[in-house]
């Protein structure tokens, strides 16, 4: 069932989210900036995702046609939002009906996704996805028990795999990321393709800046991301109160979650509350802000399978210290944009944002190091690989037997 000859021509493309702005999260910005991309390609483009409220609604959104899903409130996060099964499995199938797209691309397997991928499969709809799942993002707010995680981790992939292997190709944003998915049993076809980012964009902002601003006296030290348990802000605080050299610094946490508040009474217990500033949720103008002013940009987290804020940094000219750990080291070579430290190691992590910070000279030498290294993830060039990859889904019958993906989509 397809809207137009298969072709080199406009796509018409559904895009299945959980999340999608006005809600905040890495998976979210990479929906929305997907959308928006294909869409100003000259694709037809739709998002079915939740709404942030009870009730139903379409509209267009930059050029976007968004069908926002009722879904509910949980008492487990303040953000996270949920739509009953069947409620999912109806309004999907009654959706695709009534868009008729050339393929499908999920980005979650839960609540709307799973309801997008069952209906995809009946409608004999070409269907893509995209993995952003860990199971760490779960119980850092479910709040799951330690002695339990390894076997609920088990029963999560187990639930991933048996939705996703029914796609007639997986994605993931690394090359970590997809071995990921191999080491948890998925034996499907799966590529790394970027999440992008509008490097230009951040790039112009913080040029601006510094032509604009006189070079400040104190270090700033930027996180963007959810404040939630995996991230390990609380490591971020600890090394700032342990570091060594004398110049001043100010610590700007972006972003809001479950634990804010524990983290702004640690700041006070170690003595640094006045060094550090907790913005909360900004708008995209005030985020390009923080960018643009930050000399280092850290990524305390264990959990990340790219990690768009570490890419935005980048793009920003800045340095950046991240935690050796999941898909992070894709986008360090230690000593020219930064270094990467053991996890959960706050001396470590003190010594580096030391290591960086003591100099200008190393803050503009390794800022333009990262500048380059992430020029490869820029986003015209991901549009292109998932328009690549639209066109291969349409071309495979049934996706009931794996078959093998061309050179040019695996690398």
């Amino acid at each position: 069932m397809t809207s137009q000859p298969f072709g080199g021509g406009r796509l018409r493309i559904v895009l299945g989210a959980v999340m999608y702005p006005p809600e905040v999260s890495g998976a979210a910005n990479f929906g929305h900036r997907l959308a928006i991309g294909l869409a100003r390609r000259g694709h037809d483009v739709h998002v079915i995702c939740h709404s942030v409220d009870r009730q139903a609604s379409t509209s267009v959104e930059d050029g976007v046609t968004v069908h926002r899903v009722a879904s509910y409130r949980t008492p487990a996060h303040p953000t996270f939002r949920v739509c009953p099964p069947w409620q999912a499995k109806s309004v999907a199938r009654r959706l695709l009906e009534e868009i008729q797209p050339d393929v499908v691309h999920v980005q979650s397997h839960f609540f709307i996704g799973r309801g997008l991928i069952n209906a995809a499969r009946d409608l004999g709809i070409g269907l893509i996805a995209t993995n952003h799942f860990m199971p760490e993002n779960i119980f850092g707010y479910v709040r799951i028990p330690r002695a339990l995680q390894k076997a609920g981790a088990r029963v999560l992939w187990h639930y991933l795999i048996k939705h996703y292997a029914k796609a007639q190709l997986v994605t993931a944003p690394t090359p970590r990321a997809v071995q990921l998915l191999k080491e948890n049993g998925f034996d499907r076809p799966a590529v790394p393709v970027s999440c992008g980012i509008d490097v230009d964009r951040y790039r112009r902002r913080a040029q601006q800046h510094r032509l604009e601003s006189p070079e400040p006296s104190t270090r700033s030290i930027l996180f963007v991301g959810r404040l939630d348990e995996e991230k390990h802000i609380d490591d971020l605080l600890r090394a700032v109160a342990l570091r060594k050299t004398a110049e001043p610094v100010r610590l700007e946490i972006v972003g809001d979650g479950s634990c804010r508040e524990p983290l702004s009474e640690l700041a006070a217990e170690l003595g640094i509350a006045d060094q550090v500033h907790f913005a909360g949720l900004v708008s995209e103008e005030e985020l390009l802000d923080a960018y643009a002013r930050a000399d280092l940009f850290c990524m305390p987290s264990i959990a990340e399978l790219q990690s768009l804020a570490t890419m935005e940094a980048m793009s920003a000219t800045t340095p950046v210290v991240l935690a050796d750990a999941m898909a992070l080291p894709h986008l360090v070579e230690p000593g020219e944009n930064g270094w990467l430290y053991p996890p959960r190691d706050v001396h470590s992590l003190a010594h580096a944002i030391d290591d960086v910070i003591a100099d200008r000279a190393t803050i503009d030498r390794m800022g333009a190091a990262s500048a380059k290294l992430v020029r490869k993830h820029d986003i015209d060039a991901v549009l292109g690989r998932f328009e690549s990859i639209y066109r291969y889904a349409l071309e495979q019958e049934d996706a009931a037997e794996p078959v093998d993906v061309p050179a040019e989509l695996a690398s």
